[in-house]
């Protein structure tokens, strides 16, 4: 069992930034799949970065170039450039079984979550 918490959120203007971490209970760094969700009033949950045990990110096309995602002890993400839309919960997942190829941002392929933290852009 992984524990996941996230920290970070916060509320924000258009165009700022903010960094969301993911403390976790064990070292996952070289073991799990990781990736950062979001959630918004009324929306279906919706994948936003993953990361693959060597590191190697995917973006939605919603946050490709403004978002970025790392690993090493601690999952991060680094938010730019945010706009109204980004608001919304966001919560980081683990996916224990995947090994090879690239991340997914199918929520179903994530077994662990943390609680999330709250992200709100005004504009």
């Amino acid at each position: 069992q992984v524990q996941l918490v996230e920290s970070g959120g916060g509320s924000v203007q258009a165009g700022g930034s903010l960094r969301l971490s993911c403390a976790t209970s064990t070292d996952t760094s070289d073991r799990y799949y990781m990736a950062w969700f979001r959630q918004a009033p009324g929306k279906e949950r919706e994948g936003v970065a993953g990361i693959d045990i060597l590191g190697t990110p995917v973006y939605s096309n919603s946050v490709k170039g403004r978002f970025t995602i790392s690993r090493d002890i601690t999952l991060t993400l680094q938010m730019n450039s945010l706009k109204p839309e980004d608001t919304a919960m966001y919560y980081c997942a683990a996916d224990r079984r995947r090994r090879f190829g690239p991340a997914s941002l199918d929520s179903g392929m994530y077994d662990y979550w943390g609680q999330g933290t709250q992200v709100t852009v005004s504009s």
